[in-house]
Protein backbone atom coordinates (compact mmCIF):
# COMPACT_ATOMS: atom_id res chain seq x y z
CA UNK A 1 0.00 0.00 0.00
CA UNK A 2 0.83 3.45 -1.01
CA UNK A 3 0.10 6.83 0.42
CA UNK A 4 -0.94 9.35 -1.94
CA UNK A 5 0.71 12.87 -1.06
CA UNK A 6 -2.25 15.05 -2.48
CA UNK A 7 -5.87 14.14 -2.50
CA UNK A 8 -7.47 17.34 -3.65
CA UNK A 9 -10.85 16.16 -1.84
CA UNK A 10 -9.24 15.45 1.32
CA UNK A 11 -7.10 18.80 1.24
CA UNK A 12 -10.45 20.72 0.42
CA UNK A 13 -12.08 18.90 3.37
CA UNK A 14 -9.04 20.17 5.34
CA UNK A 15 -9.65 23.65 4.23
CA UNK A 16 -13.22 23.60 5.30
CA UNK A 17 -12.12 21.63 8.20
CA UNK A 18 -9.89 24.16 9.55
CA UNK A 19 -12.20 27.34 8.65
CA UNK A 20 -15.49 26.01 10.77
CA UNK A 21 -15.82 27.76 13.75
CA UNK A 22 -14.09 26.79 17.49
CA UNK A 23 -17.03 25.16 18.32
CA UNK A 24 -18.03 22.68 15.75
CA UNK A 25 -13.96 21.57 16.08
CA UNK A 26 -14.35 21.29 19.88
CA UNK A 27 -17.29 18.85 19.38
CA UNK A 28 -15.16 16.94 16.69
CA UNK A 29 -12.18 16.97 18.86
CA UNK A 30 -13.78 15.98 22.09
CA UNK A 31 -17.17 13.56 21.75
CA UNK A 32 -18.67 13.14 25.09
CA UNK A 33 -21.28 10.51 27.15
CA UNK A 34 -23.30 11.36 30.05
CA UNK A 35 -25.44 8.90 31.70
CA UNK A 36 -26.82 8.45 34.87
CA UNK A 37 -25.87 5.33 37.02
CA UNK A 38 -27.81 5.02 40.17
CA UNK A 39 -27.22 8.38 42.59
CA UNK A 40 -24.84 9.94 40.10
CA UNK A 41 -24.22 11.20 36.82
CA UNK A 42 -21.20 10.26 34.68
CA UNK A 43 -19.81 12.30 31.72
CA UNK A 44 -16.91 10.85 29.93
CA UNK A 45 -14.95 13.07 27.12
CA UNK A 46 -12.60 11.24 24.80
CA UNK A 47 -9.46 12.98 24.94
CA UNK A 48 -7.02 10.38 22.98
CA UNK A 49 -3.42 12.15 22.89
CA UNK A 50 -3.69 14.47 25.57
CA UNK A 51 -1.49 14.36 28.98
CA UNK A 52 -2.92 15.23 32.84
CA UNK A 53 -0.85 18.20 32.52
CA UNK A 54 -2.68 19.78 29.07
CA UNK A 55 -6.25 19.49 30.88
CA UNK A 56 -7.79 21.81 32.77
CA UNK A 57 -11.03 21.54 34.22
CA UNK A 58 -12.64 24.31 36.80
CA UNK A 59 -16.49 24.76 38.33
CA UNK A 60 -17.87 27.88 38.68
CA UNK A 61 -21.33 27.72 40.52
CA UNK A 62 -22.87 24.94 38.02
CA UNK A 63 -20.92 25.65 34.80
CA UNK A 64 -17.85 22.79 34.27
CA UNK A 65 -15.22 23.91 32.05
CA UNK A 66 -13.25 21.63 30.25
CA UNK A 67 -10.22 23.05 28.29
CA UNK A 68 -7.71 20.42 26.68
CA UNK A 69 -4.37 21.05 24.59
CA UNK A 70 -3.20 18.98 21.83
CA UNK A 71 -0.29 19.60 20.09
CA UNK A 72 1.00 18.12 17.37
CA UNK A 73 3.54 15.43 17.20
CA UNK A 74 5.46 16.04 13.73
CA UNK A 75 8.23 18.88 14.21
CA UNK A 76 9.57 21.24 12.23
CA UNK A 77 11.28 19.96 9.39
CA UNK A 78 9.48 16.68 9.01
CA UNK A 79 7.87 15.65 5.94
CA UNK A 80 3.93 15.59 6.90
CA UNK A 81 2.42 12.66 4.68
CA UNK A 82 -0.90 12.93 6.38
CA UNK A 83 -2.40 15.20 8.99
CA UNK A 84 -6.17 14.56 10.01
CA UNK A 85 -5.33 14.78 13.33
CA UNK A 86 -6.67 17.92 15.41
CA UNK A 87 -4.97 19.66 17.77
CA UNK A 88 -5.07 22.95 19.27
CA UNK A 89 -7.14 24.17 21.74
CA UNK A 90 -10.57 23.08 22.82
CA UNK A 91 -13.16 23.69 25.34
CA UNK A 92 -16.14 22.50 26.30
CA UNK A 93 -18.87 23.37 29.10
CA UNK A 94 -21.58 21.58 31.16
CA UNK A 95 -24.47 23.72 32.77
CA UNK A 96 -25.24 21.02 35.53
CA UNK A 97 -29.13 21.03 36.53
CA UNK A 98 -29.85 22.57 40.24
CA UNK A 99 -30.45 18.40 41.62
CA UNK A 100 -26.34 17.75 40.93
CA UNK A 101 -23.84 18.36 43.87
CA UNK A 102 -21.01 20.14 42.14
CA UNK A 103 -18.90 20.56 44.98
CA UNK A 104 -18.59 16.90 45.29
CA UNK A 105 -17.65 16.28 41.78
CA UNK A 106 -14.50 14.03 40.87
CA UNK A 107 -12.48 13.59 37.83
CA UNK A 108 -9.73 10.91 36.97
CA UNK A 109 -8.40 10.23 33.23
CA UNK A 110 -7.56 7.30 32.00
CA UNK A 111 -6.74 5.73 28.46
CA UNK A 112 -7.18 8.93 27.16
CA UNK A 113 -10.78 8.83 28.86
CA UNK A 114 -11.86 12.13 30.94
CA UNK A 115 -14.29 10.75 33.46
CA UNK A 116 -16.25 13.12 35.86
CA UNK A 117 -18.37 11.95 37.97
CA UNK A 118 -20.83 14.29 39.58
CA UNK A 119 -23.25 13.00 42.71
CA UNK A 120 -27.06 13.92 42.99
CA UNK A 121 -27.73 16.33 45.52
CA UNK A 122 -29.15 14.96 48.99
CA UNK A 123 -31.92 17.48 48.67
CA UNK A 124 -33.04 16.00 45.18
CA UNK A 125 -33.17 12.52 46.43
CA UNK A 126 -36.50 10.69 47.59
CA UNK A 127 -37.12 10.52 50.77
CA UNK A 128 -40.09 8.76 52.96
CA UNK A 129 -42.49 10.97 54.44
CA UNK A 130 -44.31 9.58 57.66
CA UNK A 131 -47.99 10.05 57.50
CA UNK A 132 -48.93 11.98 60.53
CA UNK A 133 -52.95 11.57 61.73
CA UNK A 134 -54.88 14.61 60.31
CA UNK A 135 -58.24 14.18 61.96
CA UNK A 136 -58.53 15.05 66.30
CA UNK A 137 -55.72 15.35 69.18
CA UNK A 138 -55.13 11.80 70.02
CA UNK A 139 -59.43 11.00 70.98
CA UNK A 140 -58.93 7.93 68.15
CA UNK A 141 -56.77 5.87 70.51
CA UNK A 142 -53.75 6.55 68.12
CA UNK A 143 -50.63 5.67 70.50
CA UNK A 144 -48.27 5.48 67.40
CA UNK A 145 -49.12 9.26 66.00
CA UNK A 146 -48.16 11.35 69.08
CA UNK A 147 -45.32 13.77 67.89
CA UNK A 148 -45.88 12.74 64.28
CA UNK A 149 -47.11 15.89 61.67
CA UNK A 150 -50.33 16.19 61.29
CA UNK A 151 -48.95 16.97 56.87
CA UNK A 152 -48.40 14.64 54.03
CA UNK A 153 -47.22 16.27 51.52
CA UNK A 154 -45.41 14.88 48.08
CA UNK A 155 -41.65 14.70 48.61
CA UNK A 156 -39.26 16.39 46.22
CA UNK A 157 -38.72 14.67 43.07
CA UNK A 158 -35.75 13.65 41.48
CA UNK A 159 -35.16 14.94 38.14
CA UNK A 160 -34.15 13.25 35.22
CA UNK A 161 -31.40 14.93 33.57
CA UNK A 162 -30.14 14.57 30.16
CA UNK A 163 -27.15 15.43 28.04
CA UNK A 164 -26.70 16.87 24.82
CA UNK A 165 -23.85 17.08 22.90
CA UNK A 166 -25.81 19.29 20.47
CA UNK A 167 -22.94 22.24 20.70
CA UNK A 168 -20.05 23.13 23.24
CA UNK A 169 -22.49 24.36 25.80
CA UNK A 170 -24.50 21.00 27.30
CA UNK A 171 -26.48 21.06 30.10
CA UNK A 172 -26.79 18.08 32.25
Amino acid sequence: MTLMRFDPFRELDRVAERTLSGAARALYSMPMEAFRRGDQFMVLMDLPGVSRDDIDLTIERNVVSVRVRRAPVHQEGDEVIIDERPYGEFARQLFLGDNLDPDRMSADVSDGVLTLTIPVSEASKPRRVALGSAGSSGSSGDAGSAGAPSHAGPTAATGSGTASAAGPSSAV
